[in-house]
Formats: C-alpha cells, sequence, structure tokens
C-alpha cells in the first residue's frame, strides 16, 4: 500500500499546482476585466451566493461609470487545497475620473479572499474589502 501513496504523491502536487494555477488566473482575469472597464466580466468572477454580491456589484458599475481604473495586484499567500483555496492580495487601483478632474487616485488594500472549485469553474465565494472598488467620493 505505501508503494501507491509513493506513486500517487506526483499527483497529488500536481493537482495542488493546478489549483494554485487556477486561483492565479481567476483573480487576474478578474483584474483585467475590470482594467477593460468590463463590470460584468469582473463580476463572473464571483459566486452569484456570495455574502455582499449585490454591495459589489453596485459599488463596481458605479465606480466604472465614473472612472477609468487600472488594477496590478500581487498575491502575498496562494493557500488550500484542489477544491478551496485562500488568497492574500496586495491589491492596488488607479482612478482617474471621467469628469475631466485632473490627476489620478490611487487606493491599494490588502484584500482576503476565498476561492471555490464547483464542477470545473472556480469562483470568488468571500471576498474583503468590498469598499475597494467605491466610486470616487463615496
Amino acid at each position: 500500500m505505501t508503494r501507491r501513496w509513493l506513486f500517487l504523491l506526483p499527483l497529488a502536487v500536481c493537482l495542488r499546482a493546478d489549483a494554485e494555477k487556477d486561483a492565479r488566473e481567476l483573480i487576474a482575469s478578474a483584474a483585467g476585466a475590470l482594467s477593460t472597464g468590463s463590470a460584468e466580466s469582473f463580476l463572473d468572477a464571483f459566486d452569484k451566493g456570495m455574502p455582499d454580491l449585490e454591495k459589489l456589484r453596485y459599488n463596481v458599475v458605479g465606480l466604472l461609470s465614473q472612472a477609468e481604473v487600472s488594477c496590478s495586484i500581487e498575491i502575498k499567500s496562494n493557500e488550500g487545497d484542489d477544491s478551496e483555496r485562500t488568497l492574500a492580495l496586495d491589491w492596488i487601483l488607479t482612478i482617474e475620473s471621467r469628469d475631466g478632474a485632473p490627476g489620478t487616485t490611487r487606493r491599494q488594500k490588502t484584500v482576503k479572499c476565498r476561492l471555490k472549485k464547483t464542477g470545473k469553474k472556480w469562483r470568488i465565494v468571500w471576498f474583503e474589502p468590498l469598499d475597494l472598488f467605491a466610486s470616487p467620493g463615496a
């Protein structure tokens, strides 16, 4: 039996590496959607049953209607298994107002989120702080 476990160990390591990569890709895809101004594509990364999803939607739609946004994210930690991951992110938003006001606003927050895999898709099921995406002046 020990030999069987040794045989399966590389498979387990490979699955974990794939889960880490999938989590990184989901976050990168969401950030890319936000940077291109696509609220719906950004929100597609989130589970429909996530607490405060409507608050997030309100914030993101309001932000993107008032400003051009670009994202920079550094993943500080990416832990878990092949069905659930917990990430800590250093998320920087650069916000340029559409109303012609000079200058840009820079927001930097430590974000914590949890991702779950349902079927073949990963979704964000918990995200904090939601006020990262609040409209300028809110």
